[in-house]
């Protein structure tokens, strides 16, 4: 199910959703179901997908207003009511969220509040200052419009929930930006609170701290050794972002990547290079993909 909006529904189970067997929602809104049992959407067990998704205002008289069970990637969900679990249960996972309550599984979450344009008056577009606003993951999108028909990503990284605001004035998360407590303006992308010489954008994809002059991308010296099954090469890294290394025999040439997609250590990140076993000058240089 594309470009939907499943608004006013009622059940007992499942208000505005209910699916035991796989289903997938991309740029739907979910808005204003109701039922005893979980108001906004049910999965039987995790077959149920919602990518870039608003689920808002849904209620449940018992416990599980907003979803039950299932997937959520670049998707809003929020102000959702129940006694219990307002506005998520069961086994679910988050990637690239906005939820209204802390998520136990999944990255890339938040609950900060969304910022729609007018709450009250149904309109879930984001303002200017949403913290939504290029926090989502673009591995995540199959389609290239939102909900409106307006182009998904705008800006260099896609949006959470079911509409993409059109004029950002940052290509950098805004969620991202509001945690290190940055303005969201057009320079603060090129500029360097810590003084590093890694710009503002640039701390952000590689996981950085932007107000820490500690906080580096750097390699670290290697060790002298006579090992002749190759070279350990080193750099300060942080959990949850991959690397890829790259290396040449001469400054003149062009690096070539050796190894790519490396998980990231907190603190220091090692790769051993076992082609480099002569004589041969070996430069490295590591990088974000």
């Amino acid at each position: 199910m594309s470009d939907c909006i499943i608004i006013g529904n009622s059940a007992i189970y499942g208000g505005g959703v209910y699916t035991v067997s796989a289903l997938k929602l991309t740029n739907c809104v979910i808005f204003g179901n109701q039922a005893s049992e979980y108001g906004g959407a049910y999965s039987y067990g995790t077959s149920l997908l919602l990518l870039n998704c608003s689920v808002i205002g849904n209620s449940a008289t018992n416990s599980y207003g907003g979803i039950y069970c299932g997937l959520a990637e670049n998707s809003i969900v929020y102000y959702n009511n129940a006694p219990q679990f307002p506005d998520a249960g069961g086994s679910y996972s988050a990637h690239n969220c906005c939820f209204g309550q802390d998520v136990s599984s999944g990255s890339g979450f938040f609950t900060n509040a969304p910022l729609f344009v007018n709450l009250a008056t149904d309109d879930f577009y984001l303002q200017s200052n949403s913290p939504c606003i290029n926090a989502g993951n673009n591995a995540y999108i199959t389609l290239s419009n939102d909900l409106a028909g307006n182009p998904r990503i705008v800006g260099g990284t896609v949006d959470i929930g079911a509409y993409e605001y059109q004029t950002p004035v940052s290509m950098v998360s805004y969620q991202w930006l509001e945690q290190y407590g940055l303005p969201i303006t057009t320079n603060t992308d090129t500029s360097s609170p810590n003084g590093t010489p890694f710009d503002v954008y640039q701390d952000w994809i590689a996981g950085l701290n932007p107000t820490n002059p500690a906080s580096v991308l750097v390699m670290l010296s290697p060790p002298a050794t006579n090992n002749t099954s190759g070279i350990t090469v080193s750099w300060e890294s942080v959990s949850g972002i991959d690397y890829n290394l790259l290396r040449t025999t001469s400054l003149t040439s062009v690096f070539a990547t050796i190894q790519s997609n490396i998980v990231g250590q907190a603190g220091t990140t090692s790769y051993t290079d076992t082609t480099a076993t002569n004589n041969t000058p070996y430069f490295y240089r590591v990088s974000v993909p």
